[in-house]
């Protein structure tokens, strides 16, 4: 059945591969962004320029309704604390937060939804923590419908997936046969997902009753060290890594 989806920041990294699958499986799709990319989406798609923090703009895209509204630009509680006031009637609020609020170092290295939270490293994490902890809260005492979910590192065609982060200077000194920096000894375990296959998970989320109240996080299944991951771009740049 379609549903009527409010994607607030549609045009990132993770967000452009979910706005796509929406409204290619059909759905009816707004876009919030601050008009700043140049991202082709479809032409079905509604486009809305403005700040997520302008409560006039909040409050005439709440007044429509949505089945769901899914944040990918809440960074800490106070966002949050805005969304929940402002979509008091949404049918499922959606919180992107991140697979790096999981415990430092974890207990496990099978790391599932039910594993602690807590990364003493990193504010961006305990941020996050702080607006899942208020949208439990807020699920708890007054029914707010919310979902969390939690990518780790996911990668699409405007992002290299390195230890460094987007980093496209891997690819020129791949080509320049020059040297990598990897950390340790380049055998951590990690998982790397690509931005369509994200998007098939949360999509799977919307509009789906059981999800309301739960945290998910969507990775791959397939784990990888560092060492292979850079030699899978080096193979696919036509290169030895060094």
């Amino acid at each position: 059945m379609p549903l009527t989806l409010l994607f607030m920041g549609g045009t990132g990294n993770i967000s452009t591969a979910c706005v796509r699958l929406a409204a290619e499986e059909g759905h009816a799709v707004t876009v919030l962004t601050r008009g700043t990319r140049d991202v082709e989406l479809p032409a079905s798609v509604v486009r809305v320029t403005g700040n997520v923090a302008d409560l006039g703009t909040l409050g005439g895209l709440a007044a429509r309704r949505f089945d769901a509204v899914v944040n990918f630009v809440a960074f800490d509680s106070h966002d949050v604390h805005r969304d929940i006031e402002a979509f008091r009637h949404v049918g499922q609020y959606v919180f992107i937060s991140s697979a790096s609020v999981y415990r430092k170092p974890p207990p496990h290295y099978v790391v599932t939804e039910a594993a602690p939270l807590g990364n003493p490293h990193w504010e961006y994490a305990r941020k996050k923590i702080e607006a899942e902890d208020l949208l439990r809260a807020a699920h708890r005492e007054t029914g707010f419908p919310a979902t969390i979910v939690r990518p780790s590192y996911t990668y699409g065609p405007s992002w290299v997936p390195t230890t460094s982060g987007s980093d496209y200077t891997v690819v020129h000194r791949l080509r320049r046969g020059l040297e990598l920096v990897v950390p340790g000894d380049g055998t951590s375990l990690f998982v790397l997902t690509h931005a369509t296959d994200f998007a098939r998970g949360l999509l799977g989320l919307l509009g789906r009753p059981a999800a309301i109240g739960e945290a998910f996080h969507i990775t791959s299944d397939e784990v990888m060290c560092w060492n292979q991951v850079h030699e899978t771009i080096a193979r696919v740049v036509g290169v030895a890594p060094r």
